[in-house]
């Protein structure tokens, strides 16, 4: 199993990119949200991949972080959500879209990807909200970059050059979560709460989200 490649940008393809590892090119198929944070051709990059395999086929599939690799397994396990269908959902939220739209029932989100009709979007919900949960709380383990402290030495002329930083998945939901678990709050609680802040609050820190978490968890009247 491949899990991870690290080496030079040799080709970039409308879904797919080449990567050149010392001498070895591997074809990548990457979402549009991670096509665009790949850095152009020549300059070096590491994924997290996953390869899928069928009688007549062999594809690898490319993630900037362990956060988006393991919803795109999720998302596979769905019945009607093959890879295509799971790379157009992540390419169209990305891995925090995905946990906050899962997390407050909203399939109406996940029907925004391309090739995404209500019916399955709405099994993507019911299937896995109960995984929301967990997987806004992976924390900054779940949600490195594969990009982090690598080098790449170039076999040809021996240069070595760090690889670009791509962005990791949102810490601040993990440790608000977190926080929420501490708390006494039921996981699933404390998810709904947690999505529904950083929606209303676009980039907030953790502090701010706990504390609009806690005003939406706080009983009413």
């Amino acid at each position: 199993m491949i899990g991870r490649l690290a080496g030079r940008v040799e080709y970039r393809g409308s879904d797919h990119v080449l990567i050149d590892v010392r001498g070895v090119g591997y074809v990548v198929h990457v979402s549009e949200r991670t096509l665009a944070a790949l850095p152009p051709v020549g300059q070096a990059a590491a994924l997290y991949t996953d390869l899928l395999v069928r009688e007549d086929l062999l594809q690898l599939f490319g993630f900037p972080t362990l956060a988006e690799k393991e919803w795109h397994r999720l998302l596979m396990g769905v019945q009607g959500i093959g890879a295509k269908a799971s790379m157009a959902i992540l390419g169209t939220l990305g891995p925090d879209g995905v946990a906050r739209a899962i997390a407050l029932g909203d399939w109406a989100s996940i029907k925004a990807a391309p090739g995404v009709g209500p019916k399955i979007a709405q099994r993507v919900v019911n299937e896995l909200k109960g995984k929301a949960p967990a997987m806004m709380g992976m924390g900054a383990g779940g949600a490195a970059s594969a990009n982090t402290s690598e080098v790449i030495e170039d076999a040809g002329d021996g240069v070595v050059a760090p690889v670009p930083q791509m962005p990791a998945s949102n810490g601040a939901e993990a440790e608000a979560m977190s926080a929420l678990s501490n708390l006494g709050y039921a996981p699933a609680d404390a998810a709904r709460a947690v999505a529904e802040a950083a929606r209303a609050l676009d980039g907030a820190e953790t502090p701010q989200l706990i504390r609009e978490a806690l005003r939406r968890l706080a009983p009413k009247g």
